[in-house]
């Protein structure tokens, strides 16, 4: 039983707004960090970046994710949540700053790490606002609302390019969205959501926690779910370009516009996942998903387009009973410390290695052929997913 000063949780509907405003401060870090991927072919030709370079940049900015989540509870135990998301997103702005100025790889990559940094505070303490002020059989729709961040940035990122592009360079869309999470920061000074504190990693939880199965089982499935959202995305325009013929105002569009129906997907999963349970959720669209992935990098012409479209819409299903099944395998004093070792983990080795292998592929080989292989791995989660051990009796906490 926590002892701590918790918000007492509420119906999905009274709590919407605050839901919603949670997700806007996770869709403008994460726009921070994957804008770099519609850009990758325009920055690539100006600072003469190689297709394996380019790869490495998101598993600098992984890497740094993983030590700003690891040490968020640190963070969130001492400032609380909402001082942990204000100083995140202030460091974001920052960061952003200095893209404008930005002549060398050495610069991208510093830039991406400390973005990588802020994004790791910011994560598990927006997923343990939302599970401590939403009740348990509203989890699922809490959680795809939160989960529309990610399709959302990916969606208007690559489009923000395509229309930024024709009057501007991309120096001015990275000073433009530095300003906006600015602004977004200085809301959070005036706010009082997530007004409760963290729990920094105790020796005797961090047992506990490594002890359990289940989190073993949810990283590597986190992989393969950011693996095929984010890994195969970093690297979609570039492949596109370089391997199917389309130029970059072309691929940027397809990507852009291929992940609208992820926002819809969402809260299809998001009612799947309630009404059949995490593990069986999990499963079926992993196994969906990897199939898709796998002809991505097989198929060319409309069928390739055809793939473009529905591989972002398939994998964006995961995370709503992925989140869900990770804040029910351990109870809630656990739960940000919890997510706070999953997420950045599954995201070094889905969203970091598997952009670098893909672009040292490319150069070996080809990146459809790495699209292909993440597609066959992904299909391995199907039979893992019922392996996962989740607490039905939760006890009061945050």
């Amino acid at each position: 039983m926590s002892d701590k000063s918790c918000p007492i949780p509420e119906t999905f509907q009274s709590m919407f707004w605050s839901i919603l405003y949670l997700t806007l401060i996770f869709f403008l870090t994460f726009i921070s960090r994957f804008i770099f991927s519609p850009l990758l072919p325009t920055i690539s030709a100006d600072l003469g970046i190689s297709t394996g370079q380019a790869g490495s940049i998101f598993l600098i900015s992984s890497i740094g994710f993983m030590i700003g989540a690891v040490s968020s509870g640190f963070v969130s135990s001492r400032i609380n949540h909402r001082g942990t998301l204000t100083l995140s997103i202030f460091c974001v702005a920052a960061a952003l700053l200095v893209c404008v100025t930005m002549t060398s790889l050495a610069t991208i990559r510093l830039a991406m790490l400390v973005i990588g940094i802020a994004a790791g505070f910011n994560l598990p303490s927006i997923t343990a606002i939302i599970t401590a002020i939403v009740s348990r059989p509203d989890w699922g729709k809490a959680l795809a609302v939160q989960q529309l961040a990610p399709p959302m940035s990916l969606i208007l990122g690559p489009l923000l390019v395509v229309f930024i592009l024709h009057w501007f360079n991309w120096r001015f869309l990275m000073g433009g969205i530095a300003v906006f999470v600015f602004l977004m920061a200085i809301t959070l000074l005036i706010s009082r959501i997530g007004d409760f504190p963290g729990d920094a990693p105790k020796v005797k939880l961090a047992r506990f926690i490594l002890a359990q199965r289940s989190f073993w089982l949810l990283i590597v499935l986190f992989s393969m779910g950011i693996g095929g959202q984010l890994g195969v995305y970093t690297m979609m325009p570039l492949y596109l370009v370089t391997e199917r013929g389309l130029n970059a105002e072309t691929a940027n569009t397809l990507v852009g516009t291929a992940q609208i129906s992820a926002l819809f997907m969402t809260f299809f999963s998001g009612w799947i996942t309630d009404k059949f349970g995490e593990k069986k959720a999990i499963a079926f669209f992993l196994l969906c998903s990897g199939v898709v992935t796998l002809f991505l990098g097989l198929l060319s012409g409309a069928w390739l387009k055809v793939m473009v479209f529905l591989q972002p819409a398939l994998i964006a299903c995961y995370f709503p009973p992925g989140f869900a099944a990770l804040s029910r395998i351990v109870q809630p004093d656990y739960r940000s410390l919890a997510t706070s070792w999953v997420t950045p983990a599954a995201l070094v080795l889905g969203g970091g290695l598997l952009p670098t292998a893909l672009g040292y592929m490319g150069e070996a080989y080809s990146i459809g052929t790495g699209i292909t292989l993440a597609g066959a791995l992904i299909i391995l989660g199907f039979p893992l997913a019922f392996f996962l051990k989740l607490i039905d009796k939760m006890e009061d906490g945050c």
